[in-house]
């Protein structure tokens, strides 16, 4: 483990070198956060204007033009989540959305309005605290601390469940193709965020439409794991299962069933967590060396909280071992499902439709719009389902 966390951490440090430099040359530098918001005040205005004389279509294009050519691209959306709050980037992202669907939806001038102007005071309320935050390597430190480990815990939490399951079932031999499985999807996310912003130039919408699909895969992944380990749940089951030949079985299909959550895992978010440390680079100047530390230090706790895991998911009895891990297995997949869907709409392949009642919770995937509540609404009753079903089949045997 501590090998593989260790190229990981080589890996990913040669991604974020090779993109740092040429970064700075291809982005206008701006003087302020405020001095980029002032551009996008001017875009999002002139986007208000089209709509009005009834040019939706330019009208649109000018919200994702704010949004993908700066909010994105130049990194505000990065420094807000790292320096301010997730929770407040994914509210401006949906307040584009919003924007975007209101337009498409012919709402009546004065709505948009209302909504472009509530954008506009958000970004400047944004752009006034990062222009108005000390420049520290503490702080530094602390940002990109908490970038890796908001986006790794998802992850570690997947792969600590599927090698625990691995270990306790008697295929120790088959943990290195989880492991190499998540170094693949290193490797990867490093390939896909160099094509991203150098090779293939890849816009911020297909961006979105890449991660959005990744995690709708996890989604189904780790629902079709979570089956398997809920199957096992009881002591007789597990006793048929070993003694129908366990070992090929996993082997065949579900070893590939298992290194796809794994690599689906990392890879899902892997693209992006290399873009914000780049862009963090480029912005720490003298404090780099405190990115690096906050990204290592990072990745010991990650460690940590993957042995935990692994080892407190060990020491369980054998049948709430399976259901404690169906049981993460199916909540990571609700989660992924609202992420997945979240991720399309940002892309503009889903529409959005608001409602209102709904907070935006990250850490749980949940989000105001009922594209995204539906696909979890759902996931749910499948889990649900499954459950019927096996304490069924338990009772019938």
């Amino acid at each position: 483990m501590k090998r593989f966390l260790t190229i990981c951490i080589l890996l990913l440090s040669c991604g974020l070198g090779v993109q740092s430099s040429a970064d700075a040359a291809t982005k206008k530098n701006y003087e302020s956060w405020n001095a980029l918001v002032d551009e996008m005040d001017i875009i999002l205005n002139q986007s208000y204007d089209a709509y009005f004389m009834k040019n939706i279509d330019g009208a649109k294009e000018l919200v994702n033009k704010a949004y993908f050519g700066f909010y994105e691209k130049h990194g505000i959306e990065r420094a807000v989540m790292s320096y301010i709050s997730g929770q407040r980037g994914t509210d401006t992202e949906y307040q584009f959305a919003k924007i975007k669907r209101l337009m498409t939806d012919n709402a009546p001038n004065k709505v948009v309005r209302t909504e472009i102007d509530v954008i506009l005071k958000m970004l400047h309320e944004d752009a006034n605290e990062l222009d108005g935050k000390e420049d520290s390597g503490w702080r530094t430190f602390l940002a990109a601390l908490v970038i890796i480990l908001r986006e790794g815990t998802e992850a570690i939490l997947v792969i600590a469940a599927i090698t625990a399951y691995l270990v306790r079932s008697g295929n120790h031999s088959l943990v290195r193709v989880v492991y190499l499985s998540s170094l693949a999807a290193v490797v990867a996310s490093i390939i896909a965020a160099i094509a991203i912003q150098y090779i293939f130039n890849i816009s911020g919408a297909n961006q979105e439409m890449i991660e959005g699909i990744a995690m709708l895969l996890a989604t189904v992944v780790l629902f079709f794991v979570s089956n398997w380990m809920l199957s096992k749940a009881e002591s007789q089951a597990w006793k048929s299962y070993v003694e129908d030949k366990a070992k090929v079985a996993v082997a065949t299909g579900s070893s590939f069933a298992l290194g796809s959550a794994a690599f689906l895992s990392v890879f899902r978010e892997g693209a992006e967590t290399i873009l914000f440390y780049q862009a963090m680079i480029v912005d720490a100047k003298e404090h780099t060396f405190m990115v690096f530390l906050g990204l290592g230090i990072g990745c010991l706790i990650l460690a940590a909280i993957f042995m935990v895991i692994r080892f407190r998911l060990m020491k369980l009895p054998l049948k709430l071992f399976f259901i404690g891990t169906s049981v993460l297995m199916y909540i990571l997949a609700i989660v992924f499902a609202g992420g997945g869907v979240k991720e399309l709409q940002e892309a503009d392949i889903i529409k959005v439709t608001s409602v209102n009642f709904v907070k935006s919770i990250d850490i749980l995937g949940i989000y105001p719009t009922v594209e995204t509540l539906i696909p979890q609404v759902v996931m749910v009753l499948f889990v649900v389902i499954s459950i019927i079903y096996f304490r069924c089949r338990k009772v019938n045997q």
